[in-house]
This record gives C-alpha cells, sequence and structure tokens, in this order.
C-alpha cells in the first residue's frame, strides 16, 4: 500500500508543478513549450527554484539550471547583470530567453563600470538559442579603447535569434583621439567554425553612439543570416554593415573571413547621421551609412524603406583584400538622404577591393544629395567611385532634386558595368557625370548615353507620377510612365516580391522603381 501512496504522491506532484507552468498573470497564460520553465523577478531570489511562485532574482542564475529544450521566463523589471550564456541547446530544444508575457525586463548596463570591449549580453561559443522581448540598454563609456556593446556574437556559435529586442543608449562618449567606439550587435565570426543560420528580426536600435563603428556589425566568417523586420534610428553612425573579417579577425583564413549568404529585408532606416554629434564629427561630415555592405558577398538588400540619413545603401570597400560582390539591392525606397543614395565603389585614393558583380535594380530613389560632397562635388542619387565591375543597375526610377545629379561616375577605373531601363525625372536641369569627380555634367540624355555607351532603353522627362511628393509617399500611380515599363531579369535578380510584399513580375511584366 505504502508503494501505491508514494507514487500516487509524484503524480501529484508532477500534476502541481504542471499547472504552476501554466499560472496565468492577469489575462495572459503562459504556454509550456519547454522541458521545463525556469522564472526570474527583480524581486526574487538566487537561492529560489526557479518557480513562477519563488522565482530566481538574476537572470545568469537560471541560465546555469537551463539545458536544452527549456525556456527561462524573465518578469518585468530592471536587471543590472552582464548576461552570460554558458552553454547550448540542441537541434529542436532550443535554450529561450524571453519576456513574460505582456511585460518587459530591462537589461540594464549603467551600474556596470566598462573595460575594453564589454557587452551586456554575451553569446559566445553557444548554440540553437533564442532571446527574446528585452530591453538592452543604458551602456556607456568615455575611457579609452572600451567599446560598449548590447549584445556580443562570437566563436564557434550558430543557430541564434534575436528578436523582439529594444536596444538603445548604448554610447561611447569618448574622443575621436580615444578611440571611440561601440556596437548595438557586433557579431564575430572569428571561430573554426562559421557563424551559420543568425536571425535577427522584429527589433529596434536607436539612441546610441558608435563613434567610429557600427550599429549592427556582421564581420568575419558568417555564412548564412536575415536581419528583417527592425527598425534603426537616431544613431550617430553606420546601421548595419556586412563585412569582411580583415579588420576585426585579423587572423581569418582569407578564402572564408567576410560575412556572406544573407539577408536584409522589409526594415526601416533612418536618422543615422553624423550630424547627432556635430562636436565630434564637425558640421559637414555626412559619413554614415544605413545599409553597407563592405567586403562582404552574396546578400539580398530588398523591400527597405531608407531614409534622412547620411547615405542611404552602400555597396562599398574599405578592404584591399575583398571586394563587396554579388549582392542585389532591389525594391528599396531610398530618400531625403544628404548625400548619395546609392553608393557603389571603393573610397577614392584610399582602397582597391572595389565593387563587383553586383545588381542595384527596381529601387525608387528620392531628393537625396541634400549637401554636396567631401570634394565640393554632388555625389549623386546613384554614386560609382572606383573599382566598380560588371555591375547592373536597371530599372530604377530617380527623381532629383532640381540641382542634383543622377548617376555620378567618379573616375574611369572598373569596366563592364550595364545602366539602362531606368526612368529619370527632375524639376531642374538633368545632370549626369561620367569618369570625373568635378566636370561639366552631360544635361542631355542623348549625350549622357553616347558618353557612358550605357543607358539603352532609359526614358527621361516623364514625371514618374508618385502617390505624394511632400510626405513623401513613393508608390506610383496608376498612371505612371513606369508602370510596367521595366525589363524582366530573372525571377532571382528581380526578386519575388516589391516594396509591399506584392507580386514582383505580373503577366511577364515589371514596373520600374520599388512597386509593382
Amino acid at each position: 500500500m505504502k508503494f501505491y501512496i508514494n507514487i500516487l504522491l509524484v503524480c501529484v506532484c508532477a500534476l502541481q508543478t504542471l499547472a504552476c507552468s501554466k499560472k496565468t498573470a492577469g489575462n495572459n497564460v503562459v504556454p509550456i513549450a519547454a522541458i521545463h520553465v525556469y522564472y526570474v523577478a527583480a524581486n526574487g531570489s538566487d537561492a529560489n527554484a526557479g518557480t513562477i511562485g519563488a522565482p530566481f532574482q538574476t537572470i545568469n542564475t537560471a541560465l546555469t539550471h537551463a539545458t536544452p529544450g527549456d525556456t527561462v521566463m524573465v518578469r518585468g523589471g530592471a536587471y543590472y547583470e552582464k548576461v552570460v550564456f554558458p552553454k547550448s541547446g540542441i537541434m529542436n530544444k532550443l535554450i529561450t530567453v524571453k519576456a513574460f508575457p505582456g511585460e518587459k525586463p530591462v537589461i540594464d548596463g549603467s551600474k556596470i563600470i566598462i573595460s575594453g570591449w564589454m557587452s551586456l549580453v554575451t553569446l559566445s561559443n553557444v548554440r540553437y538559442i533564442t532571446l527574446d522581448g528585452f530591453d538592452i540598454c543604458n551602456f556607456t563609456s568615455a575611457a579609452f579603447n572600451t567599446d560598449p556593446e548590447g549584445i556580443a556574437i562570437n566563436g564557434d556559435s550558430h543557430d541564434i535569434t534575436i528578436k523582439n529586442c529594444n536596444i538603445y543608449n548604448i554610447k561611447s562618449n569618448a574622443s575621436l583621439a580615444d578611440w571611440r567606439s561601440g556596437h548595438a550587435i557586433l557579431v564575430i565570426g572569428n571561430g573554426t567554425t562559421a557563424i551559420t543560420n543568425l536571425v535577427i528580426t522584429g527589433c529596434t536600435v536607436h539612441d546610441t553612439q558608435t563613434g567610429t563603428s557600427e550599429n549592427v556589425t556582421l564581420a568575419g566568417n558568417i555564412d548564412g543570416f536575415i536581419f528583417n523586420h527592425n527598425k534603426v534610428y537616431d544613431t550617430e553612425n553606420i546601421g548595419i554593415i556586412v563585412a569582411g573579417g580583415d579588420n576585426l579577425n585579423k587572423t581569418g583564413a582569407v578564402a572564408t573571413n567576410y560575412a556572406r549568404n544573407g539577408i536584409i529585408s522589409d526594415n526601416e532606416f533612418h536618422d543615422n547621421s553624423m550630424t547627432k554629434t556635430p562636436e565630434i564629427w564637425g558640421p559637414d561630415r555626412y559619413g554614415a551609412i544605413s545599409i553597407y555592405v563592405c567586403g562582404g558577398a552574396n546578400t539580398i538588400i530588398e523591400r527597405n524603406k531608407v531614409y534622412n540619413s547620411d547615405r542611404g545603401i552602400g555597396l562599398v570597400s574599405e578592404s584591399n583584400v575583398y571586394a563587396t560582390r554579388t549582392t542585389i539591392v532591389r525594391n528599396n525606397f531610398v530618400y531625403n538622404c544628404y548625400r548619395t543614395g546609392i553608393y557603389m565603389g571603393d573610397y577614392l585614393n584610399y582602397t582597391s577591393g572595389g565593387t563587383k558583380d553586383c545588381y542595384v535594380v527596381n529601387n525608387t530613389l528620392y531628393q537625396n544629395d541634400r549637401v554636396v560632397g567631401a570634394f565640393g562635388e554632388i555625389e549623386g542619387e546613384i554614386r560609382l567611385t572606383e573599382h566598380c565591375d560588371n555591375n547592373v543597375i536597371k530599372n530604377n526610377i530617380v527623381y532629383a532634386r532640381p540641382v542634383d545629379v543622377f548617376i555620378h561616375k567618379y573616375t574611369s577605373t572598373g569596366s563592364n558595368n550595364i545602366i539602362g531601363n531606368n526612368l529619370y525625372f527632375t524639376t531642374g536641369t538633368p545632370q549626369w557625370i561620367w569618369n570625373s569627380t568635378n566636370g561639366t555634367p552631360y544635361t542631355n540624355l542623348n549625350a549622357w548615353k553616347t558618353a557612358s555607351a550605357n543607358d539603352a532603353n532609359s526614358l527621361y522627362g516623364a514625371d514618374p507620377l508618385l502617390k505624394s511628393i511632400s510626405l513623401p509617399d513613393l508608390h506610383i500611380q496608376s498612371s505612371s510612365p513606369a508602370k510596367n515599363s521595366g525589363q524582366v531579369i530573372s525571377a532571382d535578380i528581380n526578386g519575388a516580391t516589391d516594396i509591399d510584399g506584392n507580386a514582383r513580375v505580373v503577366g511577364n511584366k515589371i514596373s520600374k522603381g520599388a512597386q509593382q
């Protein structure tokens, strides 16, 4: 009899544990999707059992208990700790750290003294991890050679998902002489194998000071990533960079030491500009690029909205080792940036990697180039500097300011670039510049075609009939001359969907610009 009583007690205890994991907070039901759920609350205790009624106080303590398949559920409140993932999940049994439904936990760095390169959340040599629903913030330093980071991912990590996080007030207050640098998210592929299956989605990054660095950095041996449905805004410098590792991972093998095979889609980037801190950069510095591929490869940049930044989208190499290559920029809105909308090539007289085998197709650019470039020139809505080879620029709507330049190619370097099937419009004098930094522009489409030996089947002077130039709304009206007048290249190049997620090619016809 005693044996059966003990079995009954075990069953009752198991049912009670199950019931605890289903308890509610208000009307929020906590689902059971893991082998075990551990709870953390700011008013808990690390001596507790980690149940919903007796939660841990720190996220790190919960992580020491979590095993593959487990979930760490964190209640709202502030957590003044550096979170370090000590172990991995396994395939189909992730370790998940997430916000309790309806609540907002905050990983707050305001009580931490930063030394060297330091992150609030660290995932090093771990796999099959999800971080979901946190504010990660208030991590600042003015000390020499410090690098405050919201999230750092490195080593032999893979299958990492960062979702629904709000990252802000990550700031370096150092001077440029003291190596001003910081990152909201820093991913360095510096392990023995590539970082793969990296997903960053539904996040916001804002109100940061990253100095000479970027807000989201993907560099080194990274092979396969998705960055989608995020917002990056009100930052000091570059929004996201997809880069070679010759700077951050100097000992990496040349054959694999670059970020590749990624998708940057359906994001919103705005007000990423050095004008946020003119006391650091001076009044005339407009060097930040919202979306930047720099020595990376095989990346698709599509259905993004980029505006009010120093520059819009860059396929530029700062490297003598890695060209920016085999990347597609398609179906994006780029407007009201201080300088160029889309930038290709090397920095002048600086590097030689160049931009190779890339496509810039079906984008809508509107009235960028509000200030002159570093040489007193107009950079152009689309800018090609040195060492651009075998690139294609087609099916774009380019609506320029009255004093703007449509396309500006700076030097005679580069070859086999194909430009065509674009629609150009301005209420001022049309301008194109070919093989000159400050040369006399061509003001006639036919003269431009002759000089460039390019731009067959392009159209100048027809108003593209955007929905609104005051908002602006860069969608086209049904009677637009851009409608169904582009060139279908291929599904792989043009993409499956337009800026709104609708079919990109209909009846074997494609419109110029980002909207079908």
